[in-house]
């Protein structure tokens, strides 16, 4: 497969998905490329893990851009995306592994959190039930 369908390809499937599966993808990308950025870093690649941790970044930034700041936990939510991005620009400037560490494993509570909900709230939609207010939501 070349590159330019590789990329329509990528492009179909993410139109496709759900909201709440966009944003597991997008915890599942910022935790790959962390875990991108700490292999650069342990090989050496300063350039690479520099790439790798402003994509976990963009990520992040992608993520404060979906909040609904309606809701109250949204600020909360914010404020740990707003932490996780600090990290990051810190980790970057010292190449620090275990501040990419600490990051990883908030997105990867992130993303369990997010998975359980999104579980639940398929099972309400299958029962016909309505949802509860969500604190986040993708703008679209």
């Amino acid at each position: 497969m070349n590159a330019q369908a590789y990329d329509q390809y990528k492009k179909t499937n993410i139109e496709s998905v759900g909201l709440g599966k966009l944003l597991l993808m997008l915890f599942e990308g910022a935790v790959r490329d962390i875990d991108n950025a700490k292999e650069a870093i342990l090989n050496k690649d300063i350039n690479l893990a520099h790439n790798e941790i402003i994509k976990t970044q963009n990520i992040i930034l992608e993520l404060i851009s979906s909040l609904n700041m309606e809701y109250e936990i949204s600020n909360q939510i914010f404020n740990m995306y707003e932490f996780m991005y600090y990290q990051l620009v810190i980790a970057n400037a010292q190449k620090d592994i275990k501040v990419l560490d600490e990051v990883r494993d908030l997105l990867c509570e992130f993303h369990d959190i997010w998975e359980e909900a999104s579980k639940k709230a398929g099972i309400m939609k299958a029962q016909g039930e309505t949802l509860p207010s969500q604190g986040l939501n993708i703008r679209g």
